[in-house]
């Protein structure tokens, strides 16, 4: 197994993949994948890699890291082919293959088929943490719930995404019918992924709650799930840099120098103007003096011509 890869590293590799993976939810990947005890690492549809990279980021010694897609093959129904054809086109498994390798010297243990096989290559209870981004559609989302709830223990995490988009109701559907039905325990929710578990909920979210507390790159709330509690956290918006007194310092200077400039261009205008003036009146005067020069030269012209011809 490859050596961890530095957190800089990762995140720059990460940046460098096509594909949806926003900074809340590596973040929270980073965190989850940080703590807990040993146990393997799942992902359902991996598209190019860009969250298994950072997944594999966090693969320790003695744990085993299985991916699952379809790549470029066919779907195992009407609906799922439609939906893949759309959607992912251009996945190959060589892409996604070439973009891991380029970060990590060895790949994840790869399943190219439908998820609806992970439970042939993973075993039961062995999972610390599951992310479900495959088939959106809601029959191959429940199939991949109560394939999460088989693999994970019972104290692992799993990752849904596209829990709440507008395109995506099928997920809607299979997750929150696996809160109210099945047991399912959520943790927090960012807007694109929610996070949960089989477990118990409270000692990783009291733990959640102390991480997000030092980190100032993130904001979260508490909100009322029923009788749950749920935490949303976001991304905190980079604040504008306040003014201090070299910001206003420059700002005097600056407008200091808008007034001189100001000022400059009305008297340049005002010059202009007079020079128009002044060349409207001498254009004016060559126009009247023309008729006048010209009735002098034709009768010096005609002095002359009579001169010569007294002579």
């Amino acid at each position: 197994m490859s050596e961890p890869t530095a957190a800089a590293d990762l995140t720059s590799a990460v940046d460098r993949i096509p594909g949806w993976f926003w900074p809340t939810d590596r973040r929270l990947f980073d965190w989850i994948l940080s703590a807990g005890d040993q146990g393997d690492l799942l992902e359902l549809g991996t598209y190019l890699g860009k969250s298994a990279v950072l997944i594999g980021g966090h693969l320790r010694p003695g744990e085993i890291f299985t991916v699952c897609d379809l790549f470029e093959s066919d779907a195992p129904d009407a609906d799922n082919d439609a939906e893949t054809s759309k959607s992912y086109s251009t996945l190959t498994r060589r892409k996604f293959e070439d973009n891991y390798l380029g970060v990590h010297a060895d790949l994840p243990r790869i399943v190219h088929g439908p998820t609806s096989e992970i439970l042939d290559h993973v075993k039961a209870d062995s999972c610390r943490f599951v992310h479900v981004d495959a088939s959106h559609l809601y029959a191959h989302v429940k199939q991949d719930v109560l394939a999460a709830r088989t693999v994970l223990r019972e104290d692992g995490i799993v990752a849904f995404d596209d829990y709440r988009s507008e395109h995506t109701p099928g997920v809607a559907l299979a997750v929150w019918e696996a809160v109210s039905r099945l047991g399912l325990e959520p943790i927090c929710v960012s807007t694109q992924k929610l996070y949960a578990t089989w477990g118990d909920p409270a000692p990783i979210r009291t733990r959640m709650l102390e991480w997000l507390g030092s980190a100032p790159d993130l904001w979260h709330t508490i909100d009322a799930l029923g009788d749950r509690q749920l935490l949303r956290v976001n991304q905190r918006k980079k604040p504008k840099p306040a003014a201090g007194g070299g910001d206003l310092a420059e700002l005097g200077r600056l407008s200091a120098e808008l007034r001189r400039t100001s000022a400059e261009l009305k008297k340049t205008t005002s010059d202009s103007r007079a020079a128009v003036q002044a060349l409207r009146k001498a254009t004016g005067e060559i126009s009247l003096a023309g008729p006048v020069v010209q009735r002098a030269v034709r009768w010096t012209r005609s002095r002359i011509t009579r001169h010569r011809s007294a002579g």
